[in-house]
Formats: structure tokens, sequence, C-alpha cells
């Protein structure tokens, strides 16, 4: 029963349960030519282009033309519109083995799949982001939306547990470009940042990361990172960045927020670069808030009055909870034509 199953659901089981179909069409039309359209022969070739990969794609391609052929033949009387419908099929089906193979040729799967496969590959960069158990008194959570409300986009983060369970590492990205175009370059990045942060101290980690990216020598090569390696006894944390917009943390005593900067070159451009460390301290209530700059810079506006307003919108937001403030943040500001990424570590007072 399984290998059956493979069977069907191979493109060669496909492409012979298409042409099966597109065979029972030329009988159908062969006894009853008034009844059956010749449109119909169409059909199999547009599921195939769907549905079938590209070692397979070329055969069907050209038995439909012979069977477009076979079809024309089979017509009682010829009629302007049918010969203008052959004309157009035959052209359909010549643009499926010319233009649609070639544009696969790299790839070699059929479009559903290939549509699977960028999915998986989402879900893959989504997945360096999830964090990892922590204790009852901490909170992090964080918010995605990309560009245009496409699934992919430039901005990720990378999270990792290390001391067991004692510290925690976080990192947001900004890819250079956003939404699907940044996408393929965040996906190898987000995989690479992920080994990094796990096998590194904090401090060796932001230089790794910019090694990589210019051994890749990408024609947009380059990224923006912030970093924090925070220990959850102590709530003691260091934060490094690399030409990202700088955190923000909101000391619950006085209820106040304060720009953190760390200031280093972005990843990818200098080489043997090092990044200075801002200290800082969570106490019970505090927040930190890390971004991307598309949570902050819109046209005509300096960075710093968006900063602002960020911070100010958090603040309204807050009263209700802290619990899933990301998502109501992501939603309140920034601009919806660039990528967005937020993340807020809170430790419970």
């Amino acid at each position: 029963m399984r290998r059956g199953r493979r069977w069907l659901t191979s493109d060669r089981g496909t492409a012979l349960l298409l042409g099966g179909f597109s065979t029972a069409v030329l009988v159908l039309m062969a006894v009853l030519p008034d009844d059956v359209p010749l449109a119909l022969v169409f059909l199999p070739i547009v599921l195939a282009v769907l549905l079938l990969g590209n070692s397979v794609l070329p055969w069907y391609a050209t038995w439909m033309l012979a069977a477009l052929t076979v079809a024309a033949f089979l017509q009682d009387s010829w009629s302007a519109r049918t010969i203008v419908g052959l004309v157009v099929m035959y052209a359909v089906t010549l643009v499926v083995l010319v233009v649609t193979v070639r544009r696969r040729g790299g790839l070699g799967v059929a479009r559903q799949r290939g549509e699977s496969m960028l999915v998986d590959l989402r879900d893959r960069i989504l997945a360096q982001g999830e964090i990892p158990q922590l204790p009852s008194s901490w909170l992090v959570e964080s918010a995605l939306s990309s560009a245009g409300g496409s699934a992919f986009a430039g901005d990720f983060f990378v999270a990792t547990g290390s001391d067991h369970g004692r510290r925690i590492d976080l990192v947001v990205v900004d890819v250079s470009g956003k939404g699907e175009a940044a996408g393929t370059r965040a996906l190898q990045l987000s995989g690479a940042m992920g080994g990094l942060l796990g096998a590194l101290p904090p401090d060796r980690f932001l230089p790794a990361a910019n090694g990589y990216l210019l051994q890749r020598a990408w024609e947009e090569g380059f990224a923006t990172a912030v970093h924090v390696s925070i220990d959850l006894a102590t709530g003691l944390f260091e934060l490094r960045s690399a030409g990202h917009p700088p955190a923000v943390q909101r000391h619950a005593g006085s209820g106040r927020w304060e720009v953190l900067r760390a200031d280093g070159p972005v990843l990818g451009i200098v080489e043997d670069v090092e990044y200075d460390a801002c200290h800082g301290r969570l106490d019970p209530g505090d927040s930190l808030l890390l971004y991307t700059d598309g949570m902050v810079e819109e046209p005509r506006r300096d960075i710093e009055l968006g900063i602002d307003h960020m911070m100010g919108a958090a603040e309204s937001l807050l009263r209700r909870s802290w619990d899933g403030l990301t998502g109501r943040l992501v939603g309140a500001v920034g601009s919806p034509d660039d990528d967005r990424a937020l993340l807020l570590v809170h430790r419970r007072p």
C-alpha cells in the first residue's frame, strides 16, 4: 500500500494519471464530437504546470502537443474560433516547454512543491528565534511584520540558552533589503548566527558574524544586529550593537525609558572589528526592547523622533499588560512598507 501511494505521488505517477485523463478526453471527442469541447484538452497541461517536476514536465508537454494535433483532426468542422483556440493552446504548451522548464532549471521542482519548500525555509528562520525555557520570573517575546505582508522578511531573531539555563543570548538582525528580496540572505545568515551564538562567548559573537558576512561577499552583503547576553539570576546584561538602532530600557522604579547606546560598525563591511559592550542590569519590573529600524524610521522623520514615538506608544500600550505587548506595538508604530521586528525582555517583579 505504501509503495502504491509513493507511486501515485511521484512525478511519473502524476504524469501517467494526467496522460490517462487527456487520452480519455480524446476518446470522448471521437465518440461525442459535438458534446466535448476542444478546450477540455487544455486542462491537463494546466494541472501539469502545477504538479509536475522539471524532469517529467517536458515529456508530458510533448505528449500534449501530440494530443492537441489528434484533437484537431477529430474536429468535424473548422471555424475561426476553433483555429484560434488551437493556436492559443499550441502556443501555451510551447511556453510551458521553453519558458517554464527553463525558469525551473535551477530548482527542478513543481510550483506547488517549490512553495512548500519556501514555507519550510521560512519556518526554519522563525525556529532560530524560538525562546528557550526560562524561569517564571522572566518574560521574553517577539513580533515580526514583513514589508507588504509577505511571509518572508530580512529581519529575524536568534535566541539560545547557555550555562545550563543560567544565561540567555538574544539577537535581532536586519539584513540589507526587505521582504522577499532579503529572505534568502536572512535564511542563510540566521542558520550561521544560530550556530555562532551557541558556540562562542558573548564578546566574540559579533566579530565572528562580521567575518562570516565578509566571506560570503554578497552584492548586498551587510546587516545590522544587536546582541544582548543576560544573566537570569542577577539581571546583569552585556549589550553590543553592529550599526543597529539603540536598545531602550524601562526602569520600573522611575517609570522612565533610557536609550542604551552601544556603537559599532555594521556587519560585513570592515575587517577585524571589535564591538564594545554596554553593561547594565534589569531589576525586577525592568524591561528591555530590541528592534529593527522599520519600527522607528519613516520618510522625512528623524530616527530620534521615531524612537521617542515608539517609547511613548509602548508606555501607552503597557497599561494593559506586558504580555502580548510586542504584537500590539508592532501593529501600532513603524512603516508597513518596511520589515519590522521587536523583541521584549521583561523581568517580572
